[in-house]
């Protein structure tokens, strides 16, 4: 589900690179890019910088892709057939449209490529529960592209949180509020419409990272609004999560807040996004202590017997790097097609993540606490 901000690896930036010389890329893990928009730019980039992989074809059937192509010194293919017959890649970037994902991820299991489906791996969860089964049954490595997956900083934290510095998990309050200007509508009107509003293009996000933080998101509750905008979908967003570990989380999501509290405005992955390296978009805290991210504020008591609000933290910095999450992700993806390793976002991830978003929507039209497991 993107939400068609600008990719901060610049669209086109690849452009510039040429192909590698065949002798220097002949070893590496075989690349085709299914669909050359922005997202699709991106893969595109991190596979011709990497030290591993290699793009080797571009799949669209647009007249502007030929030119893309042209740039980056590979072949375009109208269709994965064509491709598959032709050309035959190590492993697929599926960067289609979302309403072709399903279709297209079942020309690659048939042909048992290895793929990289974007995110949402289907339309709906009954599309995408189809596609989990078929996908499992086949054998076939499948990584849904959820890219914060192979954030440095979303390593970091986890790492953090894995080690109990924070001890138990007892709450986590997140935010992702920003504010699209006018044009974002007026280019796509559709975007005014019910499925067009910040739940789903762009909770889908927020929701892997929190289940990969915080474990699995077993009930949401959620008040809804549009008095901003006026719209007929949604604009601002208050979630209450329950997870499975039984910590409790709230969310705030707006597109109409002018605020910098969101992974873009605040990670500084995507240099699209001006960045505010002071603020944090998830606070996590436990009985131990708690860290802000991104900035890796940590607070801990420094005696387990003396804790209290009285009682002053242990104050310090976590150490982490940043990173390009798309170039560690194809680096991945390259391990996933050679079969070196099982991917880390797996199609049953894929899916959850779907069902709790859509679950958010429920919640959001209904009023009600909706079960996700």
């Amino acid at each position: 589900m993107r939400s068609g901000a600008p990719s901060g690896r610049t669209r086109g930036h690849f452009l510039e690179k040429v192909k590698d010389d065949v002798t220097t890329t002949s070893h590496k893990t075989r690349i085709a890019v299914a669909g050359a928009g922005y997202i699709g730019q991106a893969h595109m980039d991190v596979a011709l910088q990497s030290p591993t992989c290699t793009l080797t074809a571009i799949v669209d059937p647009a007249p502007g892709a030929a030119g893309i192509a042209a740039k980056a010194g590979v072949p375009l293919y109208a269709s994965l057939d064509k491709l598959i017959a032709k050309d035959r890649p190590d492993g697929i970037v599926l960067a289609t449209p979302n309403q072709l994902h399903v279709e297209h991820a079942r020309i690659c299991l048939a042909a048992r490529v290895p793929m990289l489906l974007e995110k949402p791996i289907a339309p709906t969860v009954t599309e995408a529960q189809a596609l989990a089964d078929e996908a499992e049954q086949s054998g076939v490595a499948v990584l849904i592209g959820h890219h914060r997956a192979h954030s440095p900083i979303m390593a970091r934290t986890k790492q953090v949180i894995d080690e109990r510095r924070l001890g138990k998990l007892v709450a986590v309050m997140g935010s992702a509020g920003f504010f699209k200007p006018d044009r974002y509508y007026a280019d796509a009107p559709w975007r005014r419409e019910p499925g067009g509003g910040p739940i789903l293009l762009n909770m889908i996000h927020e929701v892997h990272n929190l289940r990969m933080l915080c474990s699995d998101i077993v009930a949401v509750q959620v008040f809804a609004s549009h008095a901003t905008r006026g719209f007929p979908v949604e604009d601002t967003v208050a979630i209450n999560l329950r997870f499975a570990s039984g910590a409790l989380g709230t969310f705030m999501l707006s597109d109409t807040a002018a605020c910098p509290r969101s992974w873009e405005q605040t990670s500084q992955e995507n240099k699209a996004y001006s960045t505010y390296p002071d603020e944090d978009c998830y606070v996590i805290a436990g009985t131990f202590g708690s860290l802000s991210v991104p900035t890796m504020r940590l607070k801990t008591y420094a005696s387990a017997e003396d804790r209290s609000w009285w009682k002053p933290f242990d104050e310090s910095i976590v150490p982490m790097t940043r990173d390009d999450p798309l170039a560690h992700q194809m680096e991945h993806f390259g391990r996933v097609a050679r079969g070196e390793a099982a991917p880390i976002v797996s199609v049953r991830d894929g899916l959850q993540n779907l069902r709790i978003t859509e679950a958010i929507v429920q919640a959001a039209s209904t009023g009600k606490i909706i079960e996700t497991v």
